[in-house]
């Protein structure tokens, strides 16, 4: 009786390392699907846990010009939005600078004064904080305000929260450089430290 054979012809079966080379390739595959699964899932929960922190960071921010009219002190500014006539007042986002009736709120205040007062601004709209505050980003000229306050030593890095911000370099150099508020003997207080002792200044006036 003859035999059949089910299997294919030796020269029709796949060798050893060609089966060996699929193989790798389907595991490769495989392992790069779950990377993939994994990084949407690893940036899924970041956006979560940014978004419980109160960062906008996860949603396009808004950019906008505007005009500053008005400097209240060394981290808040009212300004007008390119074609509307309503002011807005904007904390800059990782700035804490001193109250006005603290020693150094009005140098702080000047040094802001100096870089935007009657200045069309780029605005990054970073919606409002906890306190319903309108915050945000201002640069001119492409120069970051936020950064330059920190840098020259006339305000704190400061991020709600988190403690201290995206700035916090740039005030361990102004601090090591003594630099604007960190010059004069003996630690400088923040404002965070000053509020928590006298409370909030009263409005400047004018503003």
């Amino acid at each position: 009786m003859p035999v059949f054979s089910f299997l294919p012809p030796a020269s029709a079966q796949p060798r050893r390392s060609e089966r060996q080379a699929v193989w790798r390739r389907c595991a490769v595959a495989s392992a790069l699907h779950r990377c993939q699964a994994l990084g949407r899932i690893a940036a899924w929960r970041a956006c979560w846990l940014l978004g419980w922190l109160g960062s906008s960071l996860c949603l396009a921010a808004e950019t906008w010009p505007g005009w500053v009219s008005w400097v209240m002190d060394g981290d808040t500014v009212v300004l007008v939005r390119a074609g509307q006539t309503e002011p807005v007042r904007l904390r800059i986002d990782g700035v804490d600078a001193p109250e006005t009736c603290q020693p150094g709120g009005m140098a702080s205040r000047d040094a802001l004064i100096r870089l935007a007062l009657r200045k069309e601004v780029q605005v990054t709209d970073l919606g409002q904080d906890s306190y319903g505050r309108q915050v945000g980003r201002l640069t001119v000229e492409g120069v970051d305000l936020g950064a330059q306050m920190v840098g020259s030593g006339m305000a704190w890095a400061y991020h709600f929260r988190t403690g201290r911000g995206p700035y916090a370099p740039l005030q361990q150099m102004a601090q090591k450089e003594k630099r604007g508020l960190f010059a004069a003997e003996g630690a400088a207080m923040s404002p965070a430290v000053f509020r928590r002792f006298h409370g909030a200044c009263q409005a400047h006036p004018g503003q």
